[in-house]
């Protein structure tokens, strides 16, 4: 998949949301090129503000415009609050059904990015990038979360993120959010003086 056909494929898909009244932002790896260091992605990730009680009628909706990419698509959107479609050029779309408070506000608090010159769509903060990097975990997820510290750590709201954080501590009493964040700053500020020496 080309860079255009994934920036078209985000254009086009947050201009229909944007269409039918449905908030939405881009999270995921179009969002970490943003915020961080670019790197490929496949796919096209976004959380939608669904209200409680609407989840089938957009599923539908969705449904009636892209191609689901499972048999079950509206089932499984039901069941795991992620809708898994395509783009009419094949771009593998993920559509997150946010109906919890902290989506709503991560929402709240996009902002417009000019993915390409004359096409702009609205990502997430770089602060909940962080956080929704922070839950999944995996290994490129930390990966990301250093390339987003190195660029903007000196601009980030850490008040916020702490806050956030802590709050989903309550959520995740097994998991050490904060320390785990912690951790990573320590490791990119390390290698940020290591380079500077060189």
């Amino acid at each position: 998949m080309t860079q255009t056909g994934l920036t078209a494929a985000a254009v086009e898909l947050m201009a229909w949301l944007g269409r039918f009244g449905w908030p939405a932002c881009i999270i995921g790896g179009l969002a970490v090129q943003r915020w961080g260091e670019p790197r490929l992605t496949q796919d096209v990730d976004v959380t939608v503000l669904v209200e409680p009680g609407h989840q089938r009628r957009f599923a539908d909706q969705v449904l009636d415009t892209f191609a689901g990419r499972r048999p079950d698509a509206r089932e499984f959107a039901l069941t795991h609050g992620v809708l898994l479609v395509r783009s009419d050029g094949g771009v593998a779309l993920d559509l997150a059904l946010g109906t919890s408070q902290f989506e709503a506000q991560v929402i709240a608090r996009a902002s417009s990015w000019d993915i390409e010159p004359g096409m702009s769509v609205a990502t997430c903060s770089a602060e909940d990038l962080i956080i929704y990097k922070l839950i999944a975990r995996r290994p490129r997820d930390l990966g990301d979360i250093e390339s987003v510290v190195a660029r903007q750590w000196g601009v980030l709201d850490e008040p916020y993120l702490h806050a956030s954080l802590s709050a989903f501590a309550e959520l995740l009493p097994d998991v050490d959010l904060v320390g785990t964040l912690r951790g990573i700053v320590r490791q990119v500020g390390s290698a940020s003086a290591r380079s500077r020496e060189r």
